[in-house]
This record gives structure tokens, C-alpha cells and sequence, in this order.
């Protein structure tokens, strides 16, 4: 143990919580295992007889067939969508996009409303679907961050920055609320996104690039999502300026890049720096070698990228080259719900030869790695944050059986707390 870990061990009262199984995500499963926890701080991990006789002043409680893993890690996520749902498959990605976009007649007060609105429903879907931290994008940081602050989801809050032909303007006012500190706590932390190529140009994502530096901020992005990113970037025509045509907000001013948005990325320095790359849905072999190179993290949205009929997705090679990959559910827009589950669950279908516990990993140690919060959560080791959810199992193989059932989690804790489930 540490000795921050001796010191909560010796003034806050310990509980040992123990079940049939503790997938520690960090080594293998514990059959028989419990967890000890003290405020909200892991400080023991392993066999349950073990841990019952190093720590006999805890106080025990006992899950019986449960099996305990890290709180689920959300990489990727907009809550405040969570009000939408994601309706009849678009004829493509643009014309989903202008279904989004708000009516003129829509005040940004009720877009603030809705957005209001949405956050407590994604938060409650979360904690029903066993995530307790998320990466989260947020357009209208300045609404969601508030009622982000205190918890209890963990959140690594993107601020979304789009400024691109008659909106550059823009990029300095919406990246000083991007941001923007204010409601940073130890629940919330403060991060970037420059949306993506087709709304902001290369300068503005240097920009946002040499901000996130400067400021030791996490960074993410929405990368290679269509196939019409890089006929766009190359060539301004495409559904994606016909999206900037339906805005009315297009210039000829905005420059053009060819080569694809992964080799854009590459050529600005974009994959020097930890940045999160959501969806990276279309990328050849080359370009899978600039992120094999790269500290970059993708994270692949399964059942959002099949609502987008998006070609086969390249997580297994992103895996064998040494990519960090991670999963999310994207929003409620594009995805019937937040259960991050389910997203493993049609992983399990389409790759059934990958062992279920590397397909977990996606959405703990890996998916905690991407948000940049590894050092936290995303395992259960001494000293990590006391976030877990259990589920009820009754095999000797509880993590396949999880993913091959429609269970839903028993209990979820975070910080040595549990929390009611919605």
C-alpha cells in the first residue's frame, strides 16, 4: 500500500466487500474475491480469506454470486443529446447531421432547456447500465459542466469548439468557454474538442492542439467518422458541404487538405499529443500505421456505427498494431440507449473468438486510458478510486456470461458509496 492508502486505512472505517468473483481488469480474475475499501479509496484487492484475515476491523458484506468489476468507462458520449432518440436510419451521415441541427425558430434558451433537461437522463442511464465515468462532448459546456460538478458520474468534460468558414470567427469566443475552469472539481474535469474536419479548419485545431498543451488538458475529436470527411477536406464538395450549404454559413476562404483526415491529423501534430480519436470509422493500412506510431486512443461505438451502416470497423488490426482502442455508446441520437453493455454485447456477436475479458478492457482499463484517467479508475488495484459494479452471476465463466445474457447490473459504487439504481 501507499502511504496515502496506510493513512485513509488507519482514520476512515473499512469495508470488505467480497463475491464469488472480483475481475480486477489488472490480472485475472479472482474467484472467491473481495475488494477493501476505505472513503473512497481502493486499499485491497485478492483472495477473500486472505483479505478477511489482513483487514479483520473491516466491516464485511457479502454479494454471494455477484461478480465485481471496475465502474464502467464510457469513452465517448454527448448527454446532452439524451433527451433525442435516434429514429429511422439517415440515407447518410450529413443528412443526420441537419436532422440535428436546431430549427431557426429554436431560441438558444430552449436549446439550453433541452440540454438541461438531458443530462439527468443520461446520468441515470449511466448508473443503471453500470458506468460511473464518462468522456463526455459537450457543445453547451457552459449548461452540462454545472450539473456535472458534484457528481456522481466522473466526467472528463470536452468542450466542443466548431469554427469553420463564416463562423471562424468564432474560435477564440468558443474556446475561451471550452475552456473555461470554472466548475472544474474532483468529480469534473476540464477538456477540448475541436469537432471535427468538417467543422473547423487546420488552424483552428493547431489552436485548440497549442491550448490543451499549454493547459495540461485532455483532447478529443470526432475523426474519420464518414467516408465523405476526406472528399471534403481535399475537395469542398461532398454531402458535408452541402451540410455547410443547408447552414448557410459557407465561405471559399477555408482550406483544403488532401490525403484524409487521419493523415491531417498526422501532419499537424494532432497524434504527437494523448488525443481521443471517436469512431475513426474509415482508415486504410497506411493510415492505420500513423496511429499504431501515435498517442492516440480510437474509440469505436459499435451500435452507432452500425445505425450508420459504416463498413466493417478495424478494431482487431487497431488492436494487433498496438493501438489503444477503446468503446462508447456515442448519444442517445445515434444509439438506442447508454448501456455500454450492449455495445460489448454486439462486439461478443460479431467476434465471438475474442476472449470476453479483453472485450471488458474496452470499457474499463482501456476506455480510462483514452478519457486520460487510468491513473484512477478503470481497474481494481490499492489505491485507485472505489468504483465497482457487480452483477449477478451463477457460472464458473461470470464475464462471458454476462455478455451472452440482457442482465443489468445489481449494485453500482462509486467513491466507497453505492448508489440506488434508477
Amino acid at each position: 500500500m501507499s502511504s496515502a492508502t496506510h493513512e485513509t486505512a488507519n482514520t476512515v472505517p473499512k469495508t470488505l466487500l467480497r463475491a464469488a468473483w472480483v475481475a480486477r481488469m489488472s490480472g485475472p480474475p479472482i474467484r472467491e474475491g473481495a475488494v477493501v475499501f476505505a472513503g473512497d479509496t481502493l486499499l485491497d484487492v485478492g483472495p477473500a480469506k486472505l483479505l478477511v484475515s489482513r483487514h479483520p476491523d473491516a466491516l464485511a458484506l457479502d454479494r454471494g454470486h455477484c461478480t465485481i468489476l471496475p465502474g464502467l468507462v464510457n469513452a465517448h458520449t454527448h448527454l446532452e443529446l439524451s433527451e433525442f432518440s435516434c429514429g429511422p436510419k439517415p440515407q447518410n451521415f450529413s443528412q443526420w447531421l441537419m436532422r440535428l441541427a436546431p430549427r431557426a425558430e429554436v431560441s438558444l434558451d430552449d436549446i439550453h432547456a433541452s440540454v438541461a433537461r438531458s443530462v439527468p437522463i443520461g446520468i441515470r442511464q449511466c448508473l443503471r447500465f453500470g458506468v460511473t465515468s464518462v468522456g463526455d462532448i459537450s457543445r453547451h459546456c457552459q449548461v452540462t459542466r454545472p450539473l456535472l460538478r458534484n457528481g456522481p458520474l466522473r466526467v472528463v468534460s470536452y468542450g466542443e469548439v466548431q469554427a469553420m468558414a463564416r463562423r471562424r470567427r468564432l474560435l477564440e469566443e468558443r474556446l475561451d468557454i471550452a475552456a473555461d475552469s470554472a466548475n472544474r472539481s474532483s468529480w469534473l474535469r476540464i477538456g477540448l474538442t475541436p469537432h471535427a474536419p468538417y467543422s473547423v479548419e487546420v488552424d483552428g485545431y493547431r489552436r485548440c492542439l497549442e491550448v490543451a498543451r499549454a493547459q495540461g488538458l485532455p483532447l478529443a475529436t470526432h475523426l474519420a467518422e464518414s467516408p465523405d470527411e476526406a472528399i471534403f477536406l481535399e475537395r469542398h464538395i461532398g454531402p458535408l458541404r452541402e451540410l455547410w450549404d443547408y447552414l448557410d454559413a459557407w465561405d471559399d476562404d477555408v482550406p483544403k487538405f488532401a490525403g484524409g483526415p487521419v493523415r491531417m491529423a498526422y501532419a499537424i501534430g494532432l497524434l504527437g499529443y494523448p488525443v481521443l480519436l471517436a469512431h475513426v470509422n474509415h482508415c486504410d493500412d497506411a493510415e492505420l500505421e500513423l496511429l499504431a506510431g501515435a498517442k492516440a486512443s480510437v474509440v469505436y461505438c459499435p451500435r452507432t456505427h452500425g445505425y450508420f451502416s459504416h463498413p466493417r470497423h478495424r478494431w482487431r488490426q487497431m488492436l494487433a498494431r498496438g493501438i489503444n482502442v477503446a468503446i462508447g455508446t456515442d448519444s442517445c441520437a445515434s444509439s438506442p440507449d447508454l448501456n455500454l453493455v450492449d455495445d460489448l454485447r454486439l462486439l461478443r456477436q460479431i467476434a465471438p473468438d475474442v476472449p470476453a475479458e479483453q472485450l471488458w478492457q474496452l470499457a474499463t482499463a482501456r476506455a480510462a486510458r483514452a478519457i486520460q484517467m487510468s491513473d484512477r479508475v478503470g481497474s481494481l488495484e490499492a489505491g485507485k478510486l472505489a468504483d465497482f459494479v457487480a452483477f449477478e452471476t451463477e457460472t464458473p465463466r461470470p464475464l462471458e456470461e454476462i455478455l451472452d445474457s440482457q442482465t443489468l447490473p445489481r449494485e453500482v459504487w462509486i467513491g466507497g458509496r453505492q448508489y440506488p439504481l434508477p
